[in-house]
């Protein structure tokens, strides 16, 4: 982690992922989080992506190290709504393949912030309406979710006092749980990140 970034969290790129998607093996899941470790009970200032910010995903088919597709994410905050703000954002996404770009969506909308089940009841319905489909067979996605990485950030900070075990079961404490981080994915047939395909 730079310690510089810590200052600019909605630019804090986490931690990036790719896999073959378990529902859908024919395509690939690439996914990225930004802003660590937010407290769900954060009000009255909420997490969001920054409208300042391009946020991009980037495969490279050669392994030269530059990228020949990218998804590139824009992101426009709303009015506030009272005291509980407006965390639902507007963004658009642009394939850029070879030096040439497209926007493939845009008026899509990230689900509100899990903020508690009287403001938003029935959270999993709500994220689950985020997923849109895109132009070719492939899925988007953009918005809270609870951070998937573990991490005992508490133990290996205090002079790396690595507890017994290894993870949960082994006595480590999962420092992540119950914090959120801000997605932005794209689930993507892996024939059209093929160079052979396009």
């Amino acid at each position: 982690e730079a310690p510089l970034i810590a200052e600019d969290p909605t630019a804090d790129l986490t931690d990036v992922y790719a896999f073959r998607s378990p529902d859908k093996p024919s395509t690939v899941t690439i996914m990225a989080n930004v802003i660590p470790a937010e407290d769900p009970a954060a009000g009255p200032n909420w997490y969001t992506f920054s409208p300042r910010a391009r946020y991009g995903l980037h495969v490279d088919q050669n392994g030269d190290g530059k990228p020949e597709v990218s998804y590139l994410f824009r992101f426009t905050t709303n009015a506030p709504v009272a005291f509980l703000g407006n965390t639902v954002q507007k963004y658009s996404v642009t394939r850029v393949e070879r030096g040439r770009s497209s926007v493939i969506a845009s008026g899509l909308t990230t689900p509100p912030n899990n903020i508690g089940p009287r403001s938003t009841p029935n959270y999993r319905a709500l994220a689950a309406a985020g997923v849109y489909d895109l132009p070719g067979g492939s899925k988007v996605f953009a918005g809270q979710r609870e951070d998937p990485f573990f991490g005992d950030i508490g133990a290996i900070f205090d002079l790396v006092a690595i507890r017994k075990g290894t993870g949960n079961m082994g006595g480590g404490k999962d420092f992540f749980a119950g914090y959120g981080v801000h997605t932005f994915g794209v689930q993507v047939p892996i024939a059209r990140l093929n160079p052979r395909n396009g």
